[in-house]
């Protein structure tokens, strides 16, 4: 058997930083990787100093990046300066690591290095998590070797690049994968409601406000029954803590909480935004939500993911401004007094999910890896 050498085992470069929809695919993709052989690198900017899990353990490089749709003609000059040093740190960067592969995973964060590996002609590919195509993606797309995509049905997809379109789905981490198979949890018309309630990675000050209120307005049996997890943003801790505590509730509120896909798996009912990572691990646990979709999001991308699970059946989406305590008192009360609503729900949500979306996205790395087939053939890398 032929044994390479460390500079003959491909690089793979990831490029990814910002929110988790764009972190824990890369994060996904690092241990998949990992497992076939390949030596990795994380580039990413300022914000990703604290990455964990396996990106954490990677060579990590920070450029330079700004975000390509700022406010005002100021800003909008500042960040193409930054993009620009970005850019040239980047292909620096590329000289001296001479990957065989970079992909990036949206966001502004990896726009300087997806840039600099195309005009450097190294292989590219992108994925992009949301159903609509993001920003930084879009203007990648036209010049990369392969974009895989999480839905099968994308919006905003220039026409000149869908022939390098593949779809993989998304890829999750490994402690929500571990629980893909827990089954839904129980309901009927007498026992304990779990409800999970989180806003993604910062929480959402409107859960703070009207998830409480909503609750004050259930029947008092059925407001017994409630076993609440809520996740909020640190400054609304203390308010709803009071806002439980005067209803008489015992609830677990945090502003983090590690084990969020446990507690998923344990829930009959999710209300949360509609994020690429959220809706991810609601189809891979498969558990039915409620999905308010952040309204500033770019692109109102967010809406285009919560539609997506609506119209299969594993979910509600409720529009912002239409989440109101009242509205969301009424959906609660409809959902639990028919638990087989639920149970249906979850079924379906689970069906949306895609089981290979990891191994998917490796193998089209793999495939751009120059020569691969050799490499795998002769014993070295698989």
């Amino acid at each position: 058997m032929i044994r390479p050498t460390h500079n003959s085992i491909p690089l793979v470069v990831l490029s990814a930083g910002g929110t988790g929809g764009h972190v824990y695919p890369a994060e996904a993709l690092a241990m998949e990787l990992n497992n076939r052989g390949c030596r990795l690198a994380l580039v990413t900017d300022r914000r990703g100093s604290n990455l964990g899990g396996r990106l954490g353990e990677l060579d990590t490089y920070r450029v330079r990046s700004g975000g390509i749709s700022g406010k005002g003609l100021f800003a909008r000059i500042l960040n193409i300066g930054e993009i620009a040093i970005g850019v040239l740190q980047s292909c620096c960067l590329l000289g001296r690591l001479n990957p065989s592969v970079v992909i990036g995973f949206g966001g502004y964060a990896s726009l300087p290095m997806m840039l600099a590996a195309n005009f450097s002609s190294t292989a590219t590919a992108i994925h992009e998590q949301n159903a609509l195509l993001g920003r930084a993606n879009r203007l990648l797309s036209r010049k990369v070797r392969k974009i895989a995509t999480s839905y099968k049905q994308m919006q905003h997809m220039p026409k000149s690049a869908r022939a390098n379109v593949v779809y993989t789905g998304m890829p999750v981490r490994n402690s929500v994968e571990a629980l893909r198979e827990t089954p839904y949890p129980e309901l009927n018309d007498r026992n304990i409601i779990e409800l999970l309630v989180f806003g993604g990675s910062q929480g959402a000050s409107i859960f703070s406000r009207v998830v409480p209120d909503a609750i004050k307005q259930l029947d008092q049996n059925l407001r017994g029954r409630l076993n609440l997890v809520h996740q909020c943003r640190v400054e609304d801790y203390g308010h709803l803590k009071s806002a439980y505590s005067q209803l008489g509730l015992q609830v677990e509120v945090a502003a983090f909480f590690e084990d969020l896909p446990q507690r998923m798996a344990k829930s009959h009912l999710v209300i949360c935004r509609a994020g690429a990572s959220a809706i991810a691990e609601l189809t891979t646990i498969g558990r039915p939500a409620i999905l308010v979709p952040y309204p500033h999001a770019v692109d109102n991308h967010q809406s285009g993911n919560a539609h997506t699970l609506n119209e299969v059946g594993g979910g509600w989406l409720i529009p912002d401004e239409a989440f109101t305590p009242e509205n969301l008192s009424y959906r609660l009360e409809t959902l639990f007094e028919i638990p087989k609503t639920l149970k249906n729900a979850a079924r379906a949500a689970k069906q949306a999910g895609e089981t290979n979306a990891t191994a998917r996205l490796a193998e089209l790395v793999i495939d751009l890896i120059p020569n691969h087939r050799d490499q795998w053939d002769a014993g070295g890398v698989a």
